[in-house]
């Protein structure tokens, strides 16, 4: 195994615990008491430093940072002008956290904040990026089953490895965070540009725990978006797939076009066939549209590049200077 990061061994290495937050009013105070508990214990090992990201909640989050930043100086936060995602809210938090590595966490408590000190073990061992690997989840078995086959496709169609029943519950090192910064994507999925990136990486099997309070920001159709912004982020799987498509419909056309021919050769009087015809007008239609929309899905994506737009627009902060801002 690789030594420890450089920073790790010149100095006491401060670690960054990043928390994108929508909503989560009734579960801060809880995590809060959790987060100090844990840098309590760590204190004889590291520094550390809370990140909150808002997603322009719109309860009483906000200002209970606000209270929590008013007398810890280790919150600092973020709050943005309206809800850009979830994607781009954990990319935020990496941007603005200090750390030489930074852990993320959801801020539900439905990943225990007290696995950093087995995190924190491994980065020294010279890991830069230790993952949780979800062993269950409280969660109903249709949306349970629904991840399961999401994760399967997803890393069947990668252009690389993507590790299954992990999510962002993770801790990277300084070094992964300098190299996300330097990508651009308007639609970030970090977990596949993260298992991308290589460096050393390591997961470690855990049991998920139930949401005490507010309610998941995740349904089917959210699910269902985050897993096409995998595919189409990290595969050409699906072009080629349509290019693959497309020969194989071109071949059957020629081979039932000869077909055809042969058939009126050897019996003149076959009444043609109106409705054959008409069913493969439909179906080439519908490939069609199916291929361009295939395409479409890319081109929206380059587009986006192009646009360059701001990865989210930050109305307020807290403790985080002007010039601080990375946005």
């Amino acid at each position: 195994m690789n030594d420890a990061p450089t920073l790790a061994q010149e100095r006491r290495p401060l670690i960054s615990i990043a928390i994108p937050v929508l909503n989560e009013a009734g579960n801060l105070d809880a995590l809060y008491a959790r987060l100090v508990a844990v840098a309590d214990r760590m204190a004889d090992r590291c520094d550390l430093e809370f990140v909150f990201t808002d997603n322009h909640s719109d309860d009483e989050t906000w200002p209970m940072l606000v209270r929590l930043a008013a007398v810890d100086p280790r919150v600092r936060a973020i709050r943005f002008s309206r809800n850009f995602g979830f994607q781009s809210s954990i990319l935020a938090n990496y941007l603005h956290a200090r750390g030489d590595a930074v852990m993320q966490i959801d801020a539900d408590l439905q990943d225990p904040p007290e696995m950093l000190e087995q995190f924190f073990a491994l980065w020294q061992q010279g890991f830069h990026v230790v993952y949780g690997i979800r062993r269950k989840r409280p969660e109903g078995r249709l949306l349970n089953w629904i991840r399961k086959c999401g994760y399967w496709v997803i890393d069947k169609v990668s252009e690389h490895p993507i590790p299954r029943d992990v999510g962002d519950f993770r801790l990277v090192d300084r070094a992964v965070i300098e190299a996300i910064a330097k990508f651009r994507t308007a639609n970030p999925y970090l977990r596949g540009m993260i298992a991308g990136l290589g460096f050393n990486q390591t997961g470690i099997p855990y049991d998920r725990d139930a949401r005490t309070a507010g309610e998941s920001k995740f349904d089917v159709k959210r699910l269902m978006r985050l897993g096409l912004t995998a595919v189409f982020n990290h595969s050409t799987v699906p072009l080629r797939m349509a290019s693959f498509l497309g020969i194989v419909i071109l071949l059957s056309s020629l081979a039932a076009s000869l077909y055809y021919v042969i058939l009126r050769l050897l019996q003149p009087d076959l009444p043609p066939g109106f409705v054959s015809i008409q069913l493969l007008v439909l179906f080439g239609i519908g490939l069609n549209a199916f291929l361009l929309g295939i395409i479409g899905e890319y081109i929206l994506r380059i587009y986006r590049v192009l646009r360059s737009d701001p990865i989210a627009i930050v109305e307020r902060s807290l403790n985080i200077q002007p010039d601080e801002l990375k946005l």
